[in-house]
């Protein structure tokens, strides 16, 4: 279980760490605010879905990938883009709502298929 959680987070890492700053970085102009759209409202929630459904299926040790997958959301965007920007905020906020969403839908799924057993 430790190193699946140890992957997740690497994993966490380059898609909320890395993406922004290759985006800032390596994409100039409009381009670089599609990519970011892309990121915002593709990638990212997508992918906080897909991290807070693994969580579930081990919630006692697992409960926190949802939550330090919005925390360095986060910092990648207020490292890269603005500090101050009070609009990112409410994107970790809503990542975070899907990836515990997404853990308890998947517990509560795991927990019914184990009682069917």
């Amino acid at each position: 279980m430790k190193k699946n959680y140890i992957i997740w987070l690497i994993v966490s890492a380059v898609i909320m760490l890395m993406l922004p700053w290759l985006a800032v970085t390596f994409v100039k102009s409009d381009a670089g605010m599609a990519v970011c759209f892309i990121l915002f409202f593709g990638v990212n929630p997508i992918y906080s879905i897909i991290i807070g459904s693994f969580a579930g299926k081990g919630i006692k040790h697992l409960w926190s990938l949802p939550v330090v997958s919005a925390i360095l959301f986060l910092i990648g965007t207020w490292t890269f883009f603005d500090m101050s920007e009070t609009a990112f905020i409410i994107y970790t906020v809503a990542y975070l709502i899907l990836g515990v969403l997404a853990m308890l839908i998947s517990a509560f799924i795991n927990k019914k298929k184990e009682q069917k057993k």
